[in-house]
């Protein structure tokens, strides 16, 4: 769990979390962002402890850029506010209004809290209570499909124009948008919000894309 300031930024002034990794010898495959012990300790006060705070994106960039390319996985924390009525037993139209008022706020502030760790690259995280799913699966899935049609036009087209400037002797500089729509596959088949078959409408395939690398992708294709 990352959750302290002295987990971002050591009494040296050097971010020590790739060092908790060595020192695990192996046994550490994930880190765990913990959003209200991190914001308790940055002073936050608790009716702003959430997980879009500003202090929160710090320590999320922090920690990508402390462990970019170590294999380990990264979750974001959770969201506290619980999608549950206040009312229990035999209701009146108000209470049961009020209650469904309460969990769409929950709801609605959850979904939040997801598009923006997805957003900042984050794209696991955890839930407290079994009601918080349904907007879970609404986020994840809601922030892969809106993309899905722009992101195969454009990772078909990234590899024909690489392929054009690579036999007329062109340069082609814009490999790194070409890996950042491998990436949005990459995610979005492993969350579940798209096929395989819909990931080979990119013309690609799925060892291809599952190589993670747009570049190597384009150095095996023009070798045959």
């Amino acid at each position: 769990m990352v959750e302290t300031t002295q987990a971002i930024m050591d009494i040296n002034g050097t971010n020590p979390l790739y060092r908790f990794i060595k020192a695990a010898q192996g046994r550490c495959i994930a880190m765990h962002f913990g959003t209200y012990d991190y914001t308790a300790s940055c002073s936050i006060t608790a009716k702003y402890q959430e997980m879009d705070h500003p202090v929160c994106d710090f320590a999320h960039h922090m920690t990508k850029v402390a462990l970019a390319h170590t294999g380990i996985w990264l979750s974001d924390g959770a969201t506290n506010t619980m999608p549950i009525g206040p009312h229990r037993g035999d209701l009146t139209p108000a209470q049961e209004e009020e209650n469904r008022q309460v969990v769409h706020r929950a709801w609605k502030k959850g979904y939040d809290h997801i598009r923006h760790s997805l957003w900042n690259g984050y794209y696991q995280g955890w839930d407290l209570n079994p009601a918080q799913f349904p907007m879970r699966y609404a986020a994840v899935y809601a922030f892969f499909l809106e993309s899905y049609d722009d992101a195969v036009d454009r990772l078909k087209t990234f590899v024909d124009k690489a392929a054009r400037a690579t036999l007329i002797g062109d340069v082609f500089d814009d490999a790194a948008t070409g890996q950042g729509l491998l990436n949005y596959f990459l995610r979005a088949l492993n969350s579940g919000a798209i096929t395989e078959e819909e990931v080979l409408a990119t013309g690609l395939t799925l060892e291809e894309i599952r190589g993670r690398s747009f570049k190597k992708i384009l150095e095996n294709r023009m070798a045959k």
